[in-house]
């Protein structure tokens, strides 16, 4: 029962293979009878019986997903499963829109909910799954019990002819969707191939809030921000002047930024809401990430390329030095050489593989991520034993607070307080390593984001998280520690101690500073259990200013690209778009 209170995590994944199928860890039995006790008592068909119409009718039944309850309409006439309609769900939107299509069709193909579930929406898939049993069963239909590990007939292995293209990216989040869209349109006529391992597209794009280094952009221009609309070219340039980057990397990615915001804007993606800075979202209560994805994944499709789902990238295919194709595997388990002119590889980085952060980035692996279960660093070791040039792979990007069980990001708002569960405030100014440590070294390895009503309407983050339901509230100091499961008297002498330094202008001896700002004085208050966890890996292959990737002498790889958290950036989101789409670009004009 505990299980239905708290949700639960949605992938859980160890180790760099997943050859197309989940690691099974102990827990997964654990899980599937905590959700079956989750479970309701099924609804009656919604249309009554009668010997003629036995096992036809239309059964309203729930699931158990990621976010709670799951309320379907399944149609089943003469023992076949004709229908499925997802009415309501407490499911990430991002996740339930693109995957319930996919789970739908392969229960209707088989008849039976005894399906692989879509990779990166396990427990989605486990929600409609065993629904759909439950109809099945009051329809008097033979089906066996659904678990979280209940899958599809295995596939035998098979051996599918080559195909050939033009250009073949590995990779179907921001970065890859961007270089399939920037082919096409430097060259229509272009035969472009994507590939994705997982069985649905836009990869940690999708679940972003922030899209940042923008410039020129119509919000900037709307708020009056002069800093990132006159001389905004050469004002991005000096502030990535000791980024670390190359001069000329530099100066494609300052004069890509300032025309982003138009591409996208031609492709129907609005980013609307600049909340300072490079800051934007789509709409001051819409995150850009949901847009911006939905924006590139209908372009490219309308672009005709060709998305090919739930294909893993294996291996590169070289003629001597130079790159001419990959080699994949898709979900029916057949393997298949893909030949073209370039490869473009935009596979992400590898906050999802404990091995590799235990070898690269040691320490590391200790943390969680707050990635979604596809960044696994598949071709790493492909670089590696190709002698192209790696760089920064130990540099890492650390997220002070994601939310547990749940992956979401929090932070933001303009005053918050770190405690414990003896309701002591902890450092909330170390990060990384150190700060992971400190956590971990907490009763329970348990951590609280505390805020206040002055907090949450700071930030759009904290708002949406609230109106989910992630957070705990309470009208009183003691009732939010009672929600908690804090200690009510401990937490209360903290905020006292901190509320005093704050008005006295006196350090606080925990944090080593002056407060901003006092808590409110009354409620209501908020709060969440928190964790630092690996947000991005910094360090990967290297690649020049036209995204082409470098062997270790730094000559160009001849055919290879590479775009994205794959390669060594020092930015993020953005970057992996401006790079993705250069990729593309170059790659389609090299084009014979």
């Amino acid at each position: 029962s505990d299980f239905c209170k708290i949700g639960v995590v949605e992938e859980i994944y160890i180790g760099g293979n997943m050859n197309n199928k989940f690691v099974k860890v102990g827990l997964a039995g654990l899980l599937a009878a905590s959700m079956t006790a989750c479970s309701n008592t099924p609804a009656e068909p919604s249309q009554e019986k009668t010997p003629d119409t036995a096992n036809s009718g239309v059964y309203d039944v729930k699931g158990t997903g990621y976010g709670g309850e799951m309320n379907l309409k399944v149609t089943i006439a003469d023992q076949k499963i004709t229908d499925i309609e997802l009415v309501d769900s407490h499911e990430t939107n991002v996740v339930i829109d693109r995957a319930f299509p996919v789970i739908k069709e392969r229960i209707l193909e088989a008849n039976s909910p005894v399906v692989d579930s879509v990779t990166a929406a396990t427990f989605s898939s486990f929600g409609v799954k065993a629904a759909v049993a439950d109809a099945m069963k009051q329809a008097g239909m033979d089906v066996e019990d659904i678990t979280m590990t209940t899958q599809g007939p295995e596939k035998p292995a098979s051996q599918r002819e080559a195909e050939t293209c033009d250009i073949v990216v590995v990779g179907g989040g921001p970065s890859g969707l961007a270089a399939a869209i920037g082919a096409k349109q430097t060259n229509a006529n272009a035969n472009v191939i994507l590939v994705e391992k997982l069985d649905i597209l836009s990869g940690n794009g999708k679940f972003d809030m922030n899209f940042f280094d923008i410039i020129n952009t119509e919000a900037q221009k709307k708020a009056g921000n002069e800093e990132w609309t006159v001389n905004q070219v050469e004002n991005f340039i000096e502030s990535k002047s000791k980024s670390g980057e190359s001069a000329e990397r530099i100066e494609v990615w300052a004069n890509q930024e300032n025309e982003l915001d138009a591409w996208l804007r031609a492709m129907g993606v609005e980013l609307n809401y600049n909340y300072g800075g490079t800051n934007h979202m789509a709409e001051d209560n819409q995150y850009s990430g949901e847009v911006i994805q939905a924006g590139l994944e209908k372009t490219a499709k309308d672009l005709g390329v060709d998305i090919r789902t739930g294909t893993k990238g294996e291996d590169l295919i070289l003629d001597g030095k130079d790159v001419i194709g990959v080699k994949v595997t898709n979900n029916d388990n057949e393997s298949y050489d893909i030949n073209a002119q370039a490869v473009i590889i935009a596979t992400g980085g590898f906050c999802s593989n404990k091995e590799l952060l235990a070898e690269y980035a040691p320490g590391y692996e200790v943390m969680n991520t707050s990635n979604q279960m596809g960044t696994t660093g598949d071709f790493v070791k492909v670089f590696e034993k190709n002698g192209f040039q790696m760089e920064n792979m130990g540099k890492m990007s650390v997220f002070s607070n994601i939310i547990v069980p749940r992956r979401d990001l929090t932070g933001g708002a303009d005053m918050n307080l770190l405690v414990n569960k003896a309701g002591e405030l902890l450092n909330d100014n170390n990060g990384g390593l150190d700060r992971a440590a400190m956590v971990q070294g907490q009763l329970d390895g348990a951590a609280f984001y505390i805020t206040d009503k002055t907090g949450y309407d700071s930030f759009y983050r904290i708002r949406k998280h609230v109106g989910l339901g992630y957070y705990a509230e309470g009208k009183t100091i003691e009732e939010l520690a009672e929600a908690l499961g804090v200690d009510a008297a401990g937490l209360k002498a903290s905020i006292e101690q901190y509320n005093a330094d704050a008005e006295a202008g006196a350090e606080n001896a925990v944090l080593g500073e002056v407060p901003s700002r006092a808590l409110d004085a009354e409620g209501p208050y908020y709060g969440v259990r928190v964790e630092p966890a690996n947000h991005m890996t910094k360090g990967g292959v290297v690649a020049n200013e036209k995204a082409q990737v470098l062997y270790e002498d730094g000559t160009v790889v001849k055919g290879l690209y590479a775009s994205g958290e794959v390669t060594w950036q020092s930015g993020g989101y953005s970057q992996s778009v401006v790079f993705g789409k250069v990729a593309g670009e170059n790659a389609a004009a090299e084009l014979k």
